[in-house]
């Protein structure tokens, strides 16, 4: 499809899925689901829709490397680097600069290296159907049909049905609310009008600048002043003069929420976003006891008397008469965590770090 682009966000730190998941190798480098990694998941399920010079990554600069060696296909000038990271709104608006610099009759599919996506044939369908949409002047966000009261998503509000778009109904994008507690998410369920924000969104890269310019209007003239710079020599030094004074903000909150002339696709995919131990459990084979095994030796793995549980390590381990327990052993770790407890792996995280032990992040 001539100017459509896929921009693939690549440098969160994935802290809920530690101790697989470090600050030197994240989860979207990581071999979760099965023997590719996150990322590589995302760049492969594009095609044919797209072909690897379609497809951009912003990542950050300590990522670089790895992300080009898990994705040789794609140019080398489509991966743009972060010299530090600021939230997804600047790297948003970093990389349609680069885009819109190169092609600014562009539409973009903004994307995240850490989805699973069961259904690809049908992701890329509504892919295009955005792109037919967002040809016509509106922003389009995925929206992911809930199955929970999750109190861990952002929601959308559908409004009135504005049309079909290659055998897809898309609606008015009405409000977005981002995270809401446990009361407010099954009052959402229940009216059947709200769809999970699945985080991707489609748009032109003239109509994201001018949602930018009218928002975020210092992010916008940071921008404006790097744009000269795109596929000069004088770049990477712009961007760095420049990058410090770069709001620290994410894509929902800076644009999405105040947004005008959005739509909403509701669609289902086969979508899961692999942001904690419980939801990665969720998403792997489990034998007729409900356990889940992944590692060098996972055929091989003894579990007596065990339910429901996932065990993740590369060496012999025995499990007898535990129930919804998550295992994971790296070199330097061993974590036992409740199932129900996974979204405080976080917690952990942050106490390693304010106790000094950095090794071990």
């Amino acid at each position: 499809m001539e100017h459509f682009y896929a921009l693939i966000l690549a440098g969160g730190g994935g802290t809920r899925l530690w101790p697989m998941s470090r600050e030197d190798k994240p989860k979207q480098l990581l071999p979760l689901v099965n023997d590719q990694s996150m990322f590589q998941e995302a760049v492969t399920r594009l095609a044919p829709l797209l072909q690897p010079e379609q497809i951009f990554v912003v990542t950050g600069q300590k990522y670089l490397g790895a992300m080009r060696a898990d994705a040789p296909q794609i140019p080398a000038q489509n991966f743009i680097a972060e010299p530090y990271g600021r939230d997804s709104a600047p790297a948003v608006a970093l990389a349609l600069t680069v885009i819109h610099q190169r092609d600014p009759q562009a539409v973009v599919a903004v994307l995240t290296a850490d989805h699973h996506i069961t259904r690809k044939e049908d992701f890329r369908r509504v892919l295009a159907a955005a792109h037919d949409i967002a040809r016509e002047g509106r922003i389009v966000t995925l929206g992911i049909a809930p199955t929970f009261p999750s109190t861990g998503f952002g929601y959308i509000k559908q409004g009135v049905h504005l049309g079909q778009a290659n055998g897809f109904d898309y609606h008015d994008a009405e409000r977005f609310t981002e995270k809401p507690d446990i009361v407010k998410a099954t009052r959402f369920l229940a009216s059947g009008k709200y769809s999970w924000n699945s985080g991707m969104f489609i748009w032109s890269t003239r109509r994201a600048l001018d949602e930018f310019e009218h928002q975020q209007p210092k992010m916008f003239e940071i921008m404006q002043a790097l744009a000269p710079s795109v596929d000069t020599p004088d770049f990477h030094a712009e961007l760095e003069r420049l990058w410090s004074d770069m709001p620290k903000i994410s894509i929902d909150f800076a644009i999405m929420e105040g947004a005008k002339s959005m739509a909403v696709i509701p669609v289902d995919i086969g979508w899961s976003d692999v942001g904690s131990w419980a939801s990665l459990f969720d998403l792997l084979d489990r034998d007729k006891l409900g356990n889940a095994v992944r590692g060098k030796r996972a055929e091989s793995q003894v579990m007596l008397d065990t339910h429901n549980t996932l065990i993740f390590t590369d060496r012999l381990a025995v499990a007898i008469g535990i129930e919804d327990v998550i295992v994971v052993e790296t070199e330097d770790v061993l974590m036992i965590c409740h199932r129900d407890r996974t979204q405080d792996v976080k917690q952990i995280v942050q106490y390693l770090k304010e106790n000094g032990n950095e090794e071990y992040l």
